[in-house]
C-alpha cells in the first residue's frame, strides 16, 4: 500500500549536485573528527597539523569539504580506530557524492 508519490530521484555529482550536501556532510564529518579528538589520547602530531591546516594557519582557510578530501585516508583510517562506523558511513557518501 502506498503513502504517497514515492520521490525516487537518485542524486548523481556527474550530473548535478542539486539535492547533494556536500558542504553540510561535510561539515558533520568534521564535527565528529571534533568529538573524537577532544577526547584525551586520541589526537596525534597529524591531527595538530590538520588542526593548523583548518584554521588557514599555512595558507588561506579552507572549507570543510576540501579538508576532507583532501584527507580521506587518514579521516577514513581515523574513524576505523575508533571503530566508528556511522562516521564511516557518512565518509562514504560524502567520497561517493562529493569527492
Amino acid at each position: 500500500m502506498s503513502t504517497g508519490p514515492c520521490d525516487c530521484r537518485k542524486t548523481d555529482r556527474y550530473v548535478s549536485f542539486s539535492g547533494i550536501d556536500c558542504a553540510g556532510n561535510a561539515r558533520r564529518i568534521i564535527e565528529t573528527i571534533d568529538g573524537h579528538l577532544a577526547v584525551p589520547g586520541r589526537r596525534d602530531r597529524f591531527w595538530e597539523y590538520f588542526d593548523r591546516k583548518r584554521a588557514g594557519g599555512s595558507g588561506p582557510r579552507p572549507d570543510d569539504l576540501f579538508l576532507v578530501h583532501s584527507h580521506l585516508n587518514q579521516i577514513r583510517e581515523y574513524f576505523e580506530a575508533w571503530e566508528d562506523a556511522a562516521a564511516l558511513q557518512l565518509l562514504d557518501q560524502v567520497e561517493q557524492e562529493c569527492c
